[in-house]
């Protein structure tokens, strides 16, 4: 039986790879590149942070290929997670082992530590996507598996799917940060918890607006920027109010803080880097915890948002 104590066990954060090969939403190859994303792989190194989570459609499997390239180069030891895209021409199961067999080509891998559905799209339910995880992992080309952007219903559906070939549901992915708590309400995050599913945070800066980054008059760059001056009016108290909490522990930045708070809330974040500096930045979430008080302080902060 695979179980989450071989995947993903003591690991606090992780690096997400979107950025890396990514044009459309990220720009990538105008101001930042190949070298840039080599220098944060580097730097995640240095600070201990070893798992890395891409996906077949980012760039296009460029940042799989990325990815695999500077593992070979450093080798290292790392914790690789990638994901596959249930595309609607996608309509057996055998298209994942064949788009898996894809990607641990990209990657240089004979197998991959987490193997994760992307998304729960139709028309192919989600009982015949986990009898082919289960298959991959019965050909050790998978340790464990995992689901991404699954809601509640999904994510017990698939839970019991894997369960019935006594393969545990080791992760759903899903977005999760002070500005995206959904999964809060819906009722997803206590059932992971209750059910030793990881829940692995993506996006948790919010594509960067938990930065201090960006305000009204200085919106993100990009498709980025289509998220409104009003908006970006509305969050000011909460970045104001992660700023002052940093401060108090030693000149934390508001992201770190922001980080430390979907750790302390039990999830697994990975932030994405494409420079060695915003690795760095985020790795600055480690090592600290923020007190029960200022977890519900933020709280309550974002819910006035």
């Amino acid at each position: 039986m695979v179980t989450q104590a071989t995947v993903l066990t003591g690991v606090e954060m992780g690096l997400g790879c979107w950025q890396w090969g990514d044009k459309l939403m990220w720009g990538y190859g105008q101001d930042y590149a190949g070298a840039d994303v080599k220098a944060a792989f580097e730097a995640s190194l240095a600070t201990g942070v070893t798992f890395f989570d891409t996906a077949e459609v980012y760039g296009n499997g460029r940042s799989e290929q990325l990815l695999g390239q500077f593992r070979r180069e450093a080798q290292a030891s790392l914790q690789i997670a990638t994901k596959f895209m249930p595309r609607p021409w996608r309509l057996q199961g055998g298209t994942l082992l064949s788009a898996l067999r894809a990607s641990l080509r990209r990657l240089g891998l004979p197998s991959i530590d987490l193997y994760q559905m992307h998304w729960p799209f139709p028309p192919v339910s989600i009982e015949t996507w986990m009898r082919a995880m289960t298959q991959a992992v019965e050909e050790s080309l998978a340790e464990a598996v995992g689901v991404s952007n699954y809601n509640l219903d999904q994510t017990k559906r698939a839970a019991n799917a894997l369960a019935k070939r006594d393969i545990p549901l080791t992760s759903n992915q899903v977005e999760y940060s002070l500005l995206q708590r959904g999964i809060e309400r819906s009722g997803l995050l206590d059932y992971c918890r209750d059910n030793s599913i990881v829940v692995i945070a993506y996006s948790p800066l919010a594509k960067g607006l938990l930065t201090g980054k960006y305000t009204p008059e200085n919106p993100p760059p990009g498709v980025r920027g289509g998220v409104g001056r009003a908006y970006l009016a509305r969050i000011q108290p909460l970045i104001a109010r992660l700023r002052a909490m940093g401060e108090a522990h030693g000149g934390k930045t508001p992201a770190q803080v922001a980080l430390n708070w979907t750790i302390c809330k039990g999830t697994l974040p990975i932030p994405g880097a494409k420079s060695a500096k915003q690795m760095q930045m985020n790795a600055g979430a480690l090592g600290w915890r923020l007190s029960e008080a200022e977890v519900a302080a933020l709280d309550e902060a974002s819910e006035r948002i």
